[in-house]
């Protein structure tokens, strides 16, 4: 059985050196913050308009914190936790019928399905999941996605997810939310974060530019974890939206990003 061994040795050696192994887990770097005017002052090179929200440590930082915005597709992460929270879901196993739901309103973005959940958990339901974050300037639309939301509320609520859904239902809603269809997976998805969970949704306006925007909660080591929202209007294109958003993400968590 020697030769195995000598096998398995060989083949994590590249020149004779170990091969790194990755990180399993990150843990927050002491004093760090995010790069707020570094993001800042790229932000304002591009076209559209900016607005970014940073919290870590129960810190929040950022650049027009409280600029309302129409939600889009982001609107659809705290859909999830409503539905899950109802009390005829909160301490039952999911179904079928409740995974053909959410999961691809969340994985893919599906607008149907979004509508559905909406009209099972009603504007109530969303409100009073607003009410128990702090949110201070959600309002709900009858047009969905023209719901308005701001960066500083959206951080709240990612910060700490898991806070508004029953505990029996959080790894199904970080798994969705950790999973997002590799085609959807443009900004902090394109962010290399060795040792860091990415759990985000996106939102954006059929692919006009218009809206393009991204919360996400990056979860590391122990009670490591950095909630960032970082929300464009007018941008001319969703491919330059995405952009945008890939841009501002890696200049705000520099420090965090591979490089």
């Amino acid at each position: 059985m020697l030769w195995l061994a000598s096998l398995a040795v060989a083949a994590v050696l590249v020149g004779g050196i170990p091969a790194p192994a990755a990180p399993r887990c990150a843990a927050l770097p002491a004093a760090w913050k995010p790069h707020v005017n570094e993001a800042r002052h790229w932000a304002q090179s591009r076209r559209g308009t900016l607005s970014f929200a940073v919290r870590a440590e129960g810190r929040l930082y950022g650049w027009r914190t409280r600029r309302t915005v129409p939600t889009a597709s982001v609107l659809k992460a705290m859909l999830l936790a409503t539905y899950l929270d109802r009390p005829s879901v909160r301490s039952r196993r999911l179904h079928r019928g409740d995974l053909r739901l959410l999961d691809p309103m969340v994985r893919r973005s599906d607008n149907d399905a979004a509508t559905r959940v909406l009209a099972i958990v009603g504007g109530a339901g969303v409100y009073r999941l607003a009410h128990r974050v702090g949110m201070h300037h959600f309002h709900l639309a009858p047009i969905w996605g023209l719901s308005t939301t701001d960066a500083a509320d959206q951080t709240r609520f990612f910060l700490h997810y898991e806070r508004f859904v029953p505990p029996r239902h959080r790894a199904t809603a970080f798994r969705l939310l950790r999973t997002i269809v590799p085609a959807q997976r443009w900004g902090v998805g394109r962010v290399r974060l060795p040792g860091w969970t990415v759990h985000f949704k996106g939102g954006w306006g059929s692919g006009t530019g218009r809206v393009d925007h991204q919360v996400a909660l990056l979860t590391g080591c122990g009670s490591s974890r950095v909630a960032v929202a970082v929300m464009t209007t007018a941008n001319g294109t969703h491919l330059y939206g995405q952009r945008t958003l890939e841009g501002v993400f890696r200049r705000l968590l520099r420090g965090l990003v591979a490089q």
